[in-house]
């Protein structure tokens, strides 16, 4: 067997290449990635009416009212996504397609997280949401696998930080932890609405040796990060790209001498993962563009960022678009995106074993013969 060419530069990442790219993805919102030509039939049948019933033009509507410089205006756009989210059927149809999605796009293993509480508005049980979403997963991931494309997916249920159903939600993981959710979370609008209002139901966890990750450091800054991490255990931040108000770079705006400060520090030395979401978080002003995204600063840094794509119908992405924009215009390379991937891989909620199989069986051999 030949020597491998230690000097040889890594290859070009070519729309190609990054789309035969085994990827992993932790942060991506179920009621955020819906097709548009669904919405469109699903809100007929619930009588919803929609900005446009051409699904070409609402795919387009999504993008645009999302990018309004502010997350609580980007929140509102899936007033139309949870209306049609509302029975058995129309959650099985959005789960199986997003599944199917997610694996056309070379995604080997995937974290969904929806809040069953949003979908209780024609009379299911929270229960039955999870049963209907689930089934949704697994025909998805059957109907991949007759495809030939292999995927693992697995659930975060998720609590409305402005709601007060914490606990409840959190008893509703529990209750369903070896039934394919693999952790809890919490969403919605951060202004307001700290982590420690869930105090209670994060203790549950705790105490449940349950996985947690919660959105911080998106619109709040990064004394939101500290309270997710100390005040309620989180393994994992979403988003966190306010960490950066806590790192001073060199007069030169360079990493070389920077001064991290004694939270940033910690995210750092205990490799917390960052579920980074580059095009959303120019959407909602957490980042002006990707060529200076905090990503790139971070991922020289040494942080455990991971690359994701939050909610690909309203940021018109997928994680090969993610992965190609660092690519164009922030010099990422092939060796940057197999290191966050591995990072997301082996920071995934499903049990090691099972992350372990999927990095020895499908992302390193795959990675090892696209780069030559």
């Amino acid at each position: 067997m030949a020597a491998a060419d230690l000097t040889a530069e890594p290859p070009a990442l070519t729309p190609e290449l990054v789309a035969a790219l085994p990827k992993v993805v932790l942060h991506d919102h179920l009621d955020g990635g819906l097709r548009p030509a669904t919405i469109v039939e699903l809100a007929a049948e619930a009588g919803h009416e929609l900005p446009t019933t051409d699904p070409a033009e609402l795919g387009a509507w999504f993008v645009e009212a999302a990018d309004s410089g502010s997350l609580e205006r980007y929140l509102t756009t899936f007033d139309h996504t949870i209306a049609v989210m509302q029975t058995p059927d129309a959650l099985r149809r959005v789960a199986r397609e997003s599944v199917l999605d997610l694996a056309a796009d070379g995604v080997v293993y995937a974290e969904q997280r929806y809040a069953p509480e949003q979908h209780l508005q024609q009379g299911m049980s929270l229960q039955e949401v999870v049963d209907a979403v689930q089934q949704g997963f697994d025909e998805g991931v059957a109907e991949a696998a007759e495809a030939g494309r292999t995927i693992t997916v697995g659930t975060l249920v998720t609590a409305m930080r402005h709601a007060d159903r914490g606990v409840e939600i959190a008893e509703l993981a529990l209750a369903n932890r070896d039934a394919g959710v693999v952790g809890f979370d919490i969403a919605g609008a951060e202004a307001a609405f700290p982590p420690s209002n869930h105090l209670e139901a994060f203790t549950l966890l705790r105490r449940s040796s349950f996985p947690v990750t919660i959105h911080a450091g998106e619109s709040s800054g990064a004394d939101a990060i500290w309270e997710a991490l100390q005040l309620c255990g989180a393994l994992r931040i979403g988003h966190g790209v306010r960490i950066d108000e806590d790192i001073e770079l060199a007069a030169d705006g360079s990493v070389d001498g920077a001064r991290l400060g004694v939270l940033a520090h910690w995210v750092r030395d205990r490799q917390v993962p960052l579920e980074i979401c580059p095009s959303s978080n120019l959407q909602t002003a957490a980042a002006e563009s990707i060529a200076t995204h905090p990503i790139t600063m971070l991922r020289d840094l040494g942080f455990a960022v991971t690359i994701n794509t939050d909610n690909r119908l309203m940021s018109g992405t997928s994680m090969s678009r993610e992965i190609s924009l660092l690519a164009a215009e922030a010099g990422w390379t092939l060796d940057d995106v197999e290191a966050a991937t591995l990072t997301a891989a082996f920071n995934g909620f499903a049990h090691h074993d099972v992350l372990e199989a999927i990095v020895a069986e499908q992302i390193l051999p795959a990675f090892a013969e696209l780069a030559g």
